[in-house]
Parts: C-alpha cells; sequence; structure tokens
C-alpha cells in the first residue's frame, strides 16, 4: 500500500478550497448582493435539472434557502412541517408570475450551513428528473424527513473515540477501493456502515467487514453479530483489519483522510454528493472538525481474511434457540491460512 504522510501537509492547507460546492458559490455571490434589497434572492441552479430549482436567499435576514417553483394553486400545508429543528418550510407568491409560488427550505441555524448545503445537493439530485409537482413535493418531503433526524444528531460532542477509529477504517478501505476501481458509484454505493449495515460493505454477492484494533490487544477483534460473518446469508465475505497506533500530533488524521477521499471524488458530482450525505450519517459534521485534527493514526498492520470453511466464527445455524445477541471475541493471529492479498480481493468485489 502506498504512504499517504507527504500529502497530509497539502491537503489540510487546501481541504477548505477542495469542499467548496457549486451551491456555496451561489449563495456565496448571492449574500454579496444584499446590501439594498429585501426579499427573495435567487439564481437557478442548472438548466439541466428538469423542475425548476433556485439557489435563494431571504434579505434582508440573509438566510440560506432552496427554492422549488410550482403553481401557486397547489395544495401545500406548512403547518405539518412547522416542528422542523434548524429548517423551515414555506411558500412565496412569485411576485414576477402570480400563477406561480416558491416552495421554500430555509436554513436557520447558520452553524449548519455545511449539513444544509449537503441536504440541497441531495434533494436536487433526488428530483432531477421529476416532471409532475405532485411527485416533486412527494419526493421532497420524503426525502426530507429523512435528513430532519440527521439534524437532530447535530451535538457538541462529537465522535466517540471508539467511532472515530470505526470511522477511519471504513474510510481508509474505501480510499483503497476507489483507487483501484474507476467506477466511484459503486465504491460509494458499497458503503453501508453508516446505515448501520450488518457488513460495512456490501453489494451483489460480496461483503466486506472492516475491522480497526490499537493498543496491546491489536490482534483481537470483536464480532457484533452470529450474522456478520456469516457466508450462508451472503456468497462471499471478507474481512479487512486494521492495526493502528493513534498518536496526538502524529500520524494521518480522520479530517486528512476525508479530505483525500473527497478529493478523489470530486470529478463525479453524485459520488461526490452521496459520500458527503453517508459521512453526515455516520455522525461526521464539520462543526467537530477541529475535535478530529489532533489525533492522528499510524498504520501498524493491515491484513484481509477470506471468511469460509472453518474460519473462527459463530454463525446463525450454530445458534440455539431461543438465544440472541451474540457477541464474541477472534484472535487474528490463529487465522493465517485464510489471509489472502489485495489483488485477491479486489479480483472477488470488482
Amino acid at each position: 500500500m502506498r504512504s499517504y504522510s507527504t500529502d497530509l501537509m497539502w491537503l489540510k492547507k487546501n481541504s477548505k478550497n477542495m469542499e467548496m460546492t457549486k451551491i456555496e458559490n451561489i449563495w456565496i455571490g448571492l449574500e454579496s448582493e444584499t446590501s439594498n434589497h429585501s426579499g427573495l434572492l435567487y439564481k437557478r441552479y442548472s438548466a439541466e435539472v428538469l423542475p425548476d430549482v433556485f439557489i435563494a436567499l431571504k434579505a434582508p435576514e440573509k438566510l440560506r434557502c432552496i427554492a422549488f417553483k410550482i403553481s401557486a394553486t397547489f395544495p401545500f400545508d406548512e403547518n405539518q412541517w412547522n416542528k422542523l429543528k434548524d429548517i423551515k418550510i414555506e411558500t412565496l407568491l412569485d411576485e414576477r408570475d402570480k400563477s406561480k409560488k416558491f416552495l421554500l427550505i430555509l436554513l436557520l441555524n447558520k452553524q449548519h450551513k455545511d449539513i444544509f448545503s449537503t441536504l440541497c445537493e441531495d434533494l436536487i439530485f433526488g428530483v432531477s428528473d421529476v416532471s409532475t409537482e405532485q411527485t416533486l413535493v412527494e419526493k421532497l418531503l420524503e426525502r426530507l424527513a429523512k435528513w430532519q433526524s440527521l439534524f437532530e444528531k447535530v451535538g457538541k460532542k462529537g465522535l466517540s473515540d471508539e467511532a472515530q477509529r470505526g470511522l477511519y477504517g471504513e474510510i481508509y478501505f474505501l480510499r483503497f477501493f476507489l483507487t483501484n476501481n474507476s467506477d466511484k458509484n459503486y465504491c460509494i454505493k458499497s458503503w453501508l456502515g453508516p446505515e448501520k449495515s450488518i457488513q460495512d460493505f456490501q453489494y451483489s454477492n460480496w461483503a466486506v467487514e472492516v475491522k480497526t484494533t490499537h493498543g496491546n490487544n491489536h490482534q483481537k477483534i470483536h464480532i457484533t453479530s452470529e450474522r456478520q460473518l456469516d457466508d450462508s446469508i451472503i456468497e462471499k465475505i471478507f474481512l479487512f483489519h486494521l492495526s493502528l497506533d493513534v498518536r496526538v500530533g502524529n500520524g494521518e488524521s480522520l479530517n486528512i483522510l476525508i479530505d483525500e477521499v473527497s478529493e478523489l471524488l470530486n470529478d463525479n458530482t453524485m459520488a461526490s454528493n452521496l459520500f458527503k450525505l453517508k459521512l453526515l450519517e455516520s455522525g461526521y459534521y464539520d462543526i467537530h472538525k477541529p475535535l478530529y485534527d489532533e489525533r492522528g493514526y499510524t498504520l501498524r498492520q493491515e491484513n484481509i481474511y477470506r471468511v469460509t470453511g472453518n474460519f473462527p466464527r459463530i454463525t446463525e445455524n450454530q445458534i440455539p434457540i431461543g438465544v440472541g445477541d451474540v457477541r464474541y471475541s477472534i484472535v487474528l493471529s490463529e487465522s493465517e491460512e485464510w489471509r489472502i492479498n489485495h489483488q485477491t480481493l479486489l479480483g472477488e468485489i470488482q
């Protein structure tokens, strides 16, 4: 595996520039025009998006919002969405065309600009080919319901140390996958860890479970379910194990790793947007990034195992009736005969 340490300082210096999106650029432009304006300032996002979608700013409050133009007579009950956290939905008559109105989704809490930007991108791509107003509104509300749960999760503490290590391991594997596969959408779609799936990566007939360990018991991993390593459920299962040293001020931080993967996705808007969404689902928010700057990870050992045959594990058909919530540990030093190399793994999951 290549070393990434030489790029750390450059990535850290340039990460803010890499994260600037088209939507953010439009908002910044609108914000520079608000000094003598009130009402709604807006700019169409793209002619390639079928519905009328605008990136907007409500002045003089300077509230960032996204606007969808619909018929003035279209029935919409704003009251059912008045309990949303940090965002607000309202309608506003189009002064230029009285037969139309704007359906506005506004950000009330400016500290969540990063989440809101990703939300707007997700909403746009989710409705980009919608041709009817009814379907447009239904899809918007469906996606907003999911996003609301993300806003509610935002706290002040950030991820725990264990959650940081787990996320680092998953994105470490994702980086490896992306650098060895030209189909970026395929790679990102296979990452199911943020959705609390049985395995961290899964697509079609294969699955990869990523485990990170550190400290004195770096060869001992914990399995949280009798289904996690059960190849009677899915045809091919692999275990990707990272043994890490964790030090303050030394090694690769979670932020730097995420910045590099973001850069790998810069030329693919759909994959980049999905990656941001999955980060948010994992509990990784820009507001917490300073909490992760100092902790660095250094690779101690990296091993891959094919889970098959007599690989040490407990599977669902071995569990007596009435027994559930099975958790157990595996000592990987006893599993050498199942080790495979990177190329073998890639050949199985491409």
